[in-house]
């Protein structure tokens, strides 16, 4: 029987009846990995501690969870004790972490077997993901297309059913975006939710860890898990924490989904409408009441995370130096010139961009002008969200205004073109919300993602829509043709 394209539950089954052993399952999965190697998914594989982890689990199935056994994914920015993270860049691309990520640790703790670290946008900086050192991953449903980013090996590994699910980070929409390019499902959780401690940051106070599965009852599995207080992480929440499978399956009758005035719905290809009103349709036959919502301060969220998101990133990475932690340079003639040469050679164009924007936007007499008039505005967009969940439980938008493109398409001359990409995800990061991306439909043979934003520690209320979505229709079953890729 085929593992691939098997989500979480399924391959539960298979292991818990027998039809294969964590062992097999584990050599299956690298095989395969090994065989659609062309999609550039994977920067580290893990292949002998995964092995021996999955034969440990064989010997005491009387004490395995619903994530024994289950190979999983690891975003690059995960420190993962003993396996190389490099965040996909030459800075870092022989770092050994001496510890994991609290998300990983928990994970493995409910037994899952890291099989390998995913391939990113260089340190989760990009839509794309055309900006990693060790170059593009292909989204599996088209060679040369991106799979989206910063996410983009994570999506693209679950979507081409290597694995059935993977970590990601979302700062901007770097869970949903690669979810929708690759028709799979992707949630951002509530700021604080998953710890971030072992998580190499980009911008500390929009960076969140969340899954990416085949399923929206996958991701609730995987969020249960990852999720839970952490006294390593500051900005981690200390509220009580709820089985979130035991929500699925609730009705949707009655319940209210806003849809945004000031997203002109009408600028997107006629396609991608469409799939969105047949979304629209189905979630009406449901029970679901459509209400409009104003967010008077939306259209500020792109211009707003390209202010705070550069700055926090610009101090994040200053530790990235060729003395504490990098790469180094070789010969340097003095200590400037080491600084200097290590960061060039380390970091891509992208992360020196940011670097750059950031830099100047904290400097003396542009931080009041810059950062914290950012910061303003995202509180008057956070007080948007909390007056239209005055009136509705969730909010309806499409997850990208478009499909997959090509490699080099966008961005190339003005990278504004890329970062509008994330223009109906970044509000979610800017104002701490939960969100979901569920596949629902494809254009021009490729998938397209609807996203669904809660309230603040709403995960429930995402998941189970999601979830009835796809109990009432096939998007998510959809598949890759991978002739291309082997």
């Amino acid at each position: 029987m085929s593992i691939q394209f098997k989500s979480i539950l399924e391959l539960r089954a298979m292991l818990d009846t027998k039809a294969i052993s964590a062992e097999e399952l584990t050599k299956e999965t690298l095989q395969l990995a090994s065989k659609l190697e062309a999609l550039n998914c994977f920067v580290t594989m893990n292949k002998e501690a995964s092995i021996k982890k999955a034969i440990e689990i064989d010997q005491n199935a009387a004490k395995n969870s619903v994530l024994s056994g289950i190979p999983l994914g690891q975003k690059d920015l995960f420190c993962t004790e003993g396996l190389r993270t490099t965040c996909s860049s030459k800075i870092l691309s022989n770092f050994i972490p001496p510890y994991s990520a609290t998300a990983v640790s928990n994970l493995e703790a409910a037994g899952s077997i890291t099989i390998g670290k995913t391939n990113m946008d260089e340190f989760a900086m990009g839509s794309s993901n055309e900006t990693s050192f060790f170059g593009n991953v292909h989204n599996p449903w088209k060679k040369g297309y991106v799979p989206g980013g910063s996410s983009g090996g994570s999506a693209a590994s679950v979507a081409a059913g290597i694995i059935p699910a993977a970590t990601g980070t979302d700062t901007g929409g770097s869970i949903r975006q690669p979810a929708a390019h690759c028709g799979i499902t992707g949630i951002k959780p509530t700021y604080g939710r998953v710890s971030r401690w072992g998580m190499i940051a980009f911008a500390s106070s929009l960076d969140q860890a969340g899954p990416l599965a085949r399923t929206a009852e996958d991701c609730a599995i995987l969020l249960n898990i990852m999720s839970g207080h952490d006294p390593k992480d500051t900005t981690s929440l200390d509220v009580e924490s709820h089985d979130l499978t035991q929500s699925l399956n609730k009705s949707l009758k009655g319940l209210k989904f806003g849809i945004v005035k000031e997203f002109n719905l009408g600028d997107l290809d006629t396609e991608v409408q469409k799939r969105f009103e047949d979304s629209k349709v189905l979630y009406e036959s449901l029970g679901v009441e459509f209400v409009e919502v104003s967010l008077p301060n939306i259209s500020a969220s792109v211009p707003t995370y390209y202010s705070i998101a550069p700055a926090e990133c610009s101090s994040n990475l200053s530790r990235f130096d060729g003395i504490k932690f990098g790469h180094r340079t070789e010969q340097p003639k003095d200590l400037a010139d080491l600084y200097i040469k290590s960061r060039s050679e380390g970091f891509g164009d992208e992360v020196k961009r940011r670097i750059l924007i950031g830099t100047y936007a904290l400097s003396a007499g542009y931080y009041d002008a810059y950062y914290k008039k950012a910061q303003q505005v995202r509180r008057l967009i956070k007080n948007d969200f909390e007056n239209a969940f005055n009136s509705v439980d969730l909010i309806m938008t499409p997850t990208s205004p478009n499909t997959a493109f090509g490699f080099g398409s966008k961005g190339s001359q003005n990278p504004v073109e890329l970062y509008l990409e994330d223009l109906f995800t970044i509000s979610a990061n800017l104002a701490g919300l939960p969100a979901i991306s569920i596949p629902h439909g494809t254009v021009s043979s490729l998938p397209v993602g609807l996203q669904l934003i809660g309230n603040f520690l709403r995960e429930d209320q995402i998941l189970n829509a999601g979830h009835i979505f796809q109990q009432h229709s096939e998007f998510h079953l959809m598949k890759p043709n991978m002739e291309d890729f082997g």
